[in-house]
């Protein structure tokens, strides 16, 4: 008796779960699909920078390790001071990168190499907001005993106004295009159903590499000639928008 009860009540539970199923089914398949446009607005600004970051390196080489870092150290503060003297009070100095190697000497039929020496190199990098100051730092560095400039940076002090300007560009040239493609198909345009930004890119602007030397920054009558150029900034709007038939 139980057996035959609780196989009445599995039938009435499998019978409620089809009734339910065979409810839902037409009410999903009724749901229309959604007719929509998709499209992407990318938009430049070019702006003047007012920033410049420069990276000046000192290289220097000893029999031993100890002499390599200790004339390195000594070098490097002769070039901060010249730099803090020409860059002024807002000029920023900050130790990018620091490396103390050893310099072999190979021997291709005589087993191992050997150390011969080794070579010490620390490169700061110097924050200028006064870029008419740019050739004399470079000139003054060198003068002080800096051998490399790794490059020169152009980039701005307020990069989100610039960026906040290439979104709205972008985003205004999506929804024109938008509402061009519904003109032309004769639909008009219900509601945006997503937007999707990509961040946008300042492209930073390097006009230099290489090493510099003494005798460069010696002969030169007058401070090293550095354009800044333009930047770039670019932005991307991908807009997505629901379309329906035109009122006639």
């Amino acid at each position: 008796m139980r057996m035959r009860s609780g196989g009445c009540y599995t039938c009435a539970c499998l019978w409620l779960t089809l009734l339910a199923c065979g409810t839902l089914a037409p009410v999903m398949a009724q749901q229309p699909p959604v007719s929509s446009i998709r499209v992407t607005g990318d938009a430049r600004v070019t702006a003047k920078p007012d920033r410049v970051q420069i990276d000046i390196g000192v290289t220097t080489r000893a029999a031993l390790s100890q002499d390599a870092a200790s004339q390195n150290a000594h070098d490097v503060d002769a070039v901060l001071a010249a730099v803090r003297k020409v860059g002024g009070p807002t000029a920023s100095l900050r130790t990018i990168s620091y490396a103390l190697t050893p310099n072999y000497r190979y021997h291709p039929k005589e087993g191992e190499p050997t150390i011969e020496g080794y070579t010490a190199l620390n490169v700061v990098q110097v924050t200028l907001d006064d870029l008419t100051k740019i050739g004399a730092v470079i000139d003054a560095a060198t003068h002080a005993g800096a051998n490399r400039i790794q490059g020169i940076q152009f980039t701005l002090r307020d990069q989100d106004t610039v960026r906040a300007q290439a979104l709205r560009e972008a985003a205004t040239r999506a929804r024109a295009e938008v509402d061009v493609l519904a003109a032309a198909l004769g639909v008009k345009v219900l509601r945006i159903l997503s937007v999707e930004e990509s961040s946008p890119r300042v492209m930073p602007v390097r006009v230099y590499n290489g090493a510099a030397s003494r005798a460069m920054a010696a002969d030169a009558a007058a401070p090293t000639p550095v354009e800044a150029g333009t930047l770039d900034i670019t932005a991307d709007v991908t807009l997505s928008v629901e379309v329906g038939p035109a009122p006639r």
